[in-house]
């Protein structure tokens, strides 16, 4: 398989400032922006924490806070709760589909209604993009391990999840449906599909992104076991070390 060479344009770590997640502590980021990544480098930046959105990858590089973990769920063995299994059946009419990422006016409909609902329930920034806008933030580079999760309630469009597929994981980036989905609770279903695909096709881990015990928005992934939690943040010569939870 064809193995893109990396082209790395920038790095950076941003000034700290207080946390969108704890208001009490001080955040910051590490960055590297990239315009091109394969698949091989882009895994072993997984197993060190980074995430990816668009062409930044970033991890915490916070001054004193270590609360914002890297959870990853061991797909192979999971098993679905009974309030999961549940949330499985009140979907049974929504059709999957995963295929390489794509900017239409159905996506950009959708990203901007889901935005505008968590405007109202939860005082998000307002802010409407157009077609150009959603290619910049999540389609620009050349990422041939990027794909999506199309999500259709009677041939219409009502969820997308933007994710990375590779040999041995997904990495889950980001999800926004249709708000009158959100009674059959789309999210934890997206999460449910992504696991499925994980299992059906053999690779062992999904990527959460960063699990906080403390903040309510972000502990829900701990729902997900088994899973794994990544000790520390290291550089590209030291092996990370993950450990059961």
């Amino acid at each position: 398989m064809f193995e893109p060479a990396s082209r790395e344009l920038m790095r950076f770590t941003s000034p700290p400032k207080a946390c969108s997640y704890l208001p009490q502590e001080t955040a910051s980021l590490e960055y590297r922006v990239h315009a091109v990544m394969g698949e091989r480098e882009y895994r072993e930046r997984l197993r060190r924490g980074w995430r990816r959105h668009g062409a930044h990858f970033f991890r915490p590089a916070c001054p004193q806070c270590r609360q914002c973990v890297s959870l990853r769920v061991l797909a192979h063995e999971f098993e679905p709760s009974r309030s999961q299994r549940r949330i499985l059946r009140r979907n049974q009419d929504i059709e999957v589909v995963m295929q390489a990422p794509e900017a239409t006016e159905d996506h950009v409909r959708l990203y901007n209604a889901y935005h505008a609902e968590m405007h109202e329930r939860k005082g998000w920034p307002s802010h409407v993009i157009d077609r150009d806008e959603y290619e910049q933030a999540f389609l620009i580079g050349i990422w041939p391990f990027a794909r999506e999760m199309l999500y259709f309630q009677e041939r219409r469009l009502v969820g997308v999840g933007l994710v990375d597929v590779v040999r041995d994981a997904i990495s889950s980036i980001y999800f926004f449906h249709d708000p009158a989905w959100r009674r059959q609770a789309p999210g934890v279903y997206s999460i449910l599909q992504e696991l499925e695909y994980c299992r059906r096709t053999g690779r062992p881990h999904l990527y959460l992104g960063y699990w906080i015990s403390a903040c309510p928005s972000m502990s829900y992934k701990g729902d997900y076991r088994p899973h794994e939690l990544l000790e520390e943040y290291v550089g590209e010569s030291q092996e990370p070390r993950w450990r059961r939870a």
